[in-house]
């Protein structure tokens, strides 16, 4: 997008130059001639004349500066500059900024010695006359367009004799997350030297800001892939401040810095690239005064496998540099496929080569040398035929997935690589879409890559549209190896299939795409929306997704805020005018017109393109943003007008760390009921829990018995054991603390990790603690503790109720409650813990052994009680009637156990139990001693060799 604004003033006022204007004035003048200023070599400058003569005419740019607020992705940005004419005529001054493609201009506005000119956003019209497309100028077509990343925003007017024009350009955009980093460019390329240079960026990140890197200055013709490469250094004049939740950027060279990186004023982009604070949940979900955004991009999951056909174009057009960059990126992507994936390689040109003919083979060491082989001897020949080698690929894989059992939750998907338009067979593009659209038929994603500039990037663009995949365009004289690498990157490592996201219906109205086929690691999931249920306290989340062998559903209770908690108007720095600044609310804005916009080019119906058009153009106007359906309008303000000022665009975010909330499921203000309260869960009394305290409960005698282990920090205690039957074992792990003041003991101890061990019908282990989740069947997934999720796989589910418990399912036949005990001030006495409870233990063989296991199919009789004691008395928990000295005795296994009358407090629903104690760490209770149930690790089932049990 290039928009031209011409205009011509005549003001009689003189401006002067300030001394830093006048050293980049000179320091030009210095390098137009034959003299290196900063190298002081002398050098031969051809067509002297004419570049004086340039330097002469043309207004010298006395500021650039560009200001950046990003407030949770969303980044408002402000370019300012002013430009000088000390001739003695009028001259034209040039203001031209790249700014990304994905970003939406929000206002300009300009001023020209004491009169100021500011930016409409209108909407176009649908058609124009002859005439009025005489009066119209239309702008030129892009030198570079959107394509390749950015637009050019230009804009011309004319500086009467002695005077000084200023600009302002505000534009905002929603980052991407692409390789684990938010990267956030600014285009400094004023091409020419400036007295005043700079550029500030502010990030807040109320989630917490982990890594924060500024790269070197990056020239357009030579950019990576976006990964860093060992150590990088931001470039000179570079000053960076971060804290938790806050960071500043700044570059400000001098004109001798400027001279160093770049003598013609195109210094390159600054980039800043960071990423947030996040775990395995349900996301970051932010409300603001009605409006929501969710940030959903987990981590530690095992990839899926893939299906993968590389369709290459080898047409005559691709010799020389790009083939060969092709086939180096080929290399390495080859390199870095997965034991688990399966391929192959497709090349086209007027005929269509398939490596292996009507399968996808397996990742092989034979076969990735065998694939690299057949890259290498492609050669450049031909025509190129899209249609075809599209349609070759599609049947390639839909035979694949139809004829094999493959997995399930697999991700197939095409990479399509050409650099020219389609020359042979088919070359209608909207019949290409057709049949591609025909071939693939919602089963897979096609992901479609452009090289040079003979490229059709919009049949390539919206075949990645219409088919859930993405598209990227490189230049040639780019780096198209690291490009294509990068690209890969993106996309080699699906980690989930089939997310969706839903949310109260009767919460919420308007809300961005919540359906995606794939989640690919080092991306994000955004969805917004509108609120409309003003008198809920909470917003519902779910997420369901694919992962491999499980399923996993995630769920919370989002609290909202108070009115006004969030409303970041009152900062300072927003009062300037410009209508809402919600952030939250103008990234759903940004969402849906981009939703739109996308819609729009997918369709094929007149009618439905001109309904899209018409509410993009309607939502675009309302929040201030040129698109391809509005432009900015010149209009002239009053007369006594002030001159833009850069302070008066960009938000602020000072204070705004104490005003913004970032909500992720378990924060909620004041006043709002926490949802996240421990849940009631009605279990059996059979448990460990405490300091520990066993519970061991016996139904049919209706009687409960207790005892003790007195363990050491660190000793590994074995709960459950049938790994010969059932394949279950359950080992606590112990921690201590010190014995509360005048305590009888010498120290405490608790279980501060449980491990579950199922061998059947194939191994799988979980390892609990009281803030995480580790569950591995062959594929490691981590959880948190502090998000409501359900993971299932074919014999194992997992439950988890935030902060509370977590319920662990195996073949629907064993169940196992594992609570959660963390204090918020704890003493020095207490530790944050866990307790073991058994829910069902139907599955577990009459065999079972370990601390609890053993009691499970075995009953105990009291033999001898007091006078004063029932057992229906004892069932029915009444108390008053006990002596609590009295001691008696209860038989199991033919041992006679001494036992007394005692009231314990166990946690399932927060229950007195009366229960016979055993004394002495339960000494002729269990088979055996305790230190016979010390397990050698977490993972120790008693069968291994050498393990000694006395059992």
């Amino acid at each position: 997008m290039i928009i031209w604004l011409w205009l011509c003033c005549c003001f009689p006022a003189a401006v002067g130059q300030p001394d830093s204007e006048l050293m980049a004035r000179y320091l030009e003048e210095k390098l137009m001639a034959d003299y290196s200023v900063v190298e002081q070599v002398v050098r031969r400058v051809p067509r002297q004349t004419r570049f004086l003569q340039r330097l002469e005419t043309r207004p010298r740019m006395s500021e650039f500066s560009v200001k950046s607020t990003i407030i949770s992705r969303y980044a408002f940005t402000t370019v300012f500059c002013t430009m000088v004419n000390s001739g003695s005529e009028a001259r034209e001054a040039v203001f031209e900024m790249q700014i990304p493609a994905a970003a939406f201009i929000s206002n300009f506005t300009m001023s020209i010695g004491n009169k100021t000119y500011y930016g409409e956003v209108t909407g176009k019209e649908k058609k124009h006359s002859n005439d009025d497309k005489a009066k119209m100028k239309k702008p030129p077509s892009p030198v570079n367009g959107r394509e390749n990343g950015y637009e050019t925003f230009k804009a011309s007017v004319f500086i009467p004799r002695k005077m000084q024009a200023s600009f302002l350009l505000h534009y905002e955009e929603l980052l991407q997350r692409r390789l684990g980093k938010y990267e956030y460019m600014v285009s400094i390329r004023p091409q020419q030297l400036v007295g005043r240079l700079r550029v500030e960026v502010n990030i807040l990140e109320n989630s917490g800001i982990i890594s924060l890197e500024v790269p070197p200055l990056r020239n357009s013709k030579h950019k990576g892939n976006g990964k860093a490469e060992g150590v990088v250094s931001p470039p000179p004049s570079t000053v960076i401040g971060q804290t938790k939740t806050l960071a500043k950027v700044t570059f400000s060279p001098n004109v001798v810095e400027q001279t160093k990186i770049a003598r013609n004023g195109i210094l390159g982009d600054f980039i800043v690239r960071y990423d947030v604070n996040r775990e395995l949940s349900v996301g970051d979900v932010q409300i603001l005064n009605g409006y929501f955004v969710h940030y959903f991009a987990p981590m530690d999951l095992p990839p899926l496998p893939k299906n993968v056909v590389f369709v290459l174009d080898s047409s005559a057009s691709m010799v020389g540099t790009k083939l060969r960059q092709t086939k180096e990126a080929l290399f390495t992507i080859l390199q870095d496929l997965r034991p688990e994936d399966h391929f192959n390689i497709i090349g086209f040109s007027n005929r269509i080569k398939v490596w292996q003919q009507d399968r996808l083979v397996p990742v092989t060491p034979n076969n990735i040398r065998d694939a690299k082989k057949y890259i290498h001897n492609m050669s450049p020949t031909g025509g190129t035929n899209i249609n075809s080698a599209l349609q070759t690929g599609a049947k390639l894989l839909n035979d694949y997935i139809a004829q094999n059992n493959i997995d399930a939750r697999s991700v197939s998907l095409i990479i399509f690589l050409t650099d020219g338009r389609p020359t042979v067979g088919e070359t209608q593009s909207s019949k290409i879409l057709s049949n591609t659209k025909d071939a693939i038929r919602d089963k897979f994603c096609l992901f479609t890559i452009g090289i040079g500039n003979d490229v059709d990037y919009k049949l390539l663009e919206r075949m990645a549209l219409e088919n859930c995949g993405m598209v990227r365009h490189f230049q040639e004289d780019e780096d198209a190896a690291s490009h294509l690498k990068g690209f890969y990157d993106e996309i080699g490592t699906p980690l989930l299939s089939d997310i969706r996201i839903d949310y109260s219906e009767d919460n919420v109205e308007q809300v961005t795409q919540n359906f995606f086929p794939n989640y690919f690691n080092g991306s994000e999931i955004i969805i917004a929306g509108k609120l409309i249920n003003h008198t809920s306290d909470s917003l519902h989340v779910e997420v369901t997704a694919s992962n491999s062998k499980k399923y996993i559903l995630l769920k919370t209770d989002v609290a909202i805020d108070l009115p006004s908690t969030n409303d970041i108007r009152a900062v300072p720095g927003l009062e300037d005018g410009r209508g809402d600044q919600n952030y939250i609310e103008r990234a759903w804005s940004y969402l849906t017109i981009k939703e739109l916009l996308n819609s729009r080019l997918k369709s094929n119906d007149d009618q439905e393109k001109e309904y899209l058009t018409e509410k993009a153009k309607s939502m675009a106007l309302a929040y201030n943003f040129v698109t391809p359906f509005t432009y900015l309008k010149m209009r002239e303000a009053g007369l006594h007008s002030e001159p833009p000022h850069e302070e008066l665009i960009s938000p602020s975010t000072d204070g705004i760390g104490e005003k913004l909330q970032s909500l992720q499921g378990h924060k909620a203000p004041p006043g709002i009921r926490r949802h996240q309260d421990k849940q009631r869960i009605k279990i059996s009394k059979t448990s460990a829990d405490g300091d520990p305290h066993f519970v061991i409960d016996f139904p049919s005698s209706k009687f409960s018995v207790c005892f003790n282990i007195d363990g050491e920090p660190g000793d590994i205690l074995r709960l459950v054991s049938d790994h010969k039957e059932s394949g279950v074992t359950v080992n606590g792990q112990l921690i201590g603390a010190p014995a509360p003041p005048n305590g009888h003991k010498k120290h405490r101890t608790y279980f501060n990790t449980i491990t579950i061990l199922s061998n059947k019908p194939e191994r799988s282990y979980l390892e609990i603690t009281p803030t995480r989740i580790i569950l591995d069947d062959g594929e490691r997934l981590i959880l948190s503790c502090d998000r409501n999720a359900v993971v299932r796989s074919s014999s194992l589910e997992v439950s988890i109720s935030a902060n509370s418990n977590i319920t662990v399912t195996i073949r629907d036949t064993i169940s196992f409650v594992i609570l959660i005990h963390r204090y918020k001030k704890p003493a020095p006495y207490q530790k944050d813990h866990l307790g073991f409870y058994i829910s069902n233990s139907k599955g577990l063989s009459s065999d079972s052994h370990g601390l609890l296991g053993q009691f499970l199919s075995h009953e105990v009789k009291l033999l001898r009680e007091s006078l004063n004691i029932n057992q229906q008395q004892v069932g029915q928990n009444q108390t008053e009637a006990l002596q609590p000295n009295l001691t008696n005795t209860l038989k199991v296994k033919g041992r006679l156990v001494p036992v007394v009358w005692k009231q314990r407090r166990i946690y399932n629903g927060q229950q007195q139990v009366d229960c016979w104690f055993a004394k002495n760490n339960a000494d002729k209770l269990i088979d055996g001693s305790y230190k016979d149930y010390l397990a050698s690790h977490p993972f120790d089932t008693g069968t291994s060799p050498g393990t000694i049990n006395s059992l």
